[in-house]
């Protein structure tokens, strides 16, 4: 596995407890690195000699402005591109957005915020507004994440969400808050992982415990316990318990491997992947972690 790209979770807090999350962000949630944590995965992903950029995530990252500065400052040093996803919760006017902005100019090549009806009101809040306008002038490249509501037609994706309106995917808190909003559809259908790369993702993400996630709440070791150049050294996504299941015939074999009870239809491969997840990690608690990502907090 060879990785062009870190996505550090920041935080497990945010703001707001938005019902499409999937690592449930909640004022409530716990989980945040420090800097010498950022330090050790910074010093990992440099070891690699194939990362090329860092991304700093939540939860809600700017929550921690001087961690997330620091941090940002810490991966220029080594030589990466570095990357900011935010509610722009901060920007409540051009001004003061400039002013919490300003610091990461020339250090931040993209900053991406999120804005739709999960977040605000209408599909553009005032401050995504002001967030792109003070990035604009001070020449941070700005774009924004919107993810559709159940109802509507929206695009289907792989992997990292693009800029643009895509389709919500039923894992995290969504299985709790959404899917009886959606239309179901017999299980044997989902036979197939759509949305993510299981095999040689090209990015992955790093949690506040260490956890490198080939999915969201899917575990292939801890760079806090082995380094992230063993972890993709000697990860072997067929013989994953979880992994290798999926790739042999989507959630539904994950289903059939470990005859679990099931519901007469899901959402989507997500939905059903995300319940079985959750019935096997009395199993495989060190795989299907951490307890954040189930909305155990």
């Amino acid at each position: 596995m060879e990785l062009s790209s870190l996505h550090l979770l920041l935080t497990y807090i945010c703001t707001w407890e938005c019902d499409h999350c999937f690592v449930w962000g909640s004022p409530e949630q716990s989980g945040t690195m420090t800097l010498d944590m950022i330090d050790r995965i910074l010093d990992q992903g440099e070891e690699l000699g194939t990362v090329r950029s860092i991304y700093f995530e939540g939860g809600e990252p700017f929550l921690f402005y001087a961690v997330l500065l620091r941090g940002v400052q810490m991966a220029n040093e080594r030589g990466f591109k570095a990357g900011i996803v935010s509610n722009s919760y901060w920007a409540t006017d051009e001004r003061d957005a400039l002013e919490w902005l300003r610091p990461f100019k020339e250090l931040v090549y993209d900053l991406s915020v999120s804005s739709d009806l999960f977040h605000a009101d209408e599909m553009m809040s005032d401050e995504v507004k002001h967030a792109q306008a003070a990035a604009k002038q001070l020449g941070i490249s700005s774009g924004v994440l919107s993810i559709a509501q159940p109802e509507d037609d929206a695009i289907s994706v792989r992997g990292q969400l693009p800029t643009g309106e895509s389709q919500v995917m039923c894992r995290g808190r969504a299985v709790r808050t959404l899917v009886e909003r959606f239309s179901h559809h017999p299980w044997e259908a989902f036979d197939e992982c759509r949305f993510e790369n299981l095999v040689d993702p090209g990015r992955i993400h790093i949690d506040p415990l260490g956890h490198v996630h080939i999915c969201q709440g899917i575990s292939i070791g801890n760079l806090f316990q082995t380094t992230l150049a063993e972890i993709c050294k000697t990860y072997a996504p067929e013989a994953h318990p979880i992994v290798g299941p999926i790739l042999e015939g989507g959630p539904a074999e994950l289903v059939r491997h470990y005859d679990l009870p099931l519901q007469e239809s899901y959402v989507d491969a997500c939905h059903l992947c995300y319940l079985a997840r959750e019935m096997l990690r009395p199993q495989f608690p060190e795989i299907l972690a951490p307890d954040q990502m189930y909305g155990v907090f």
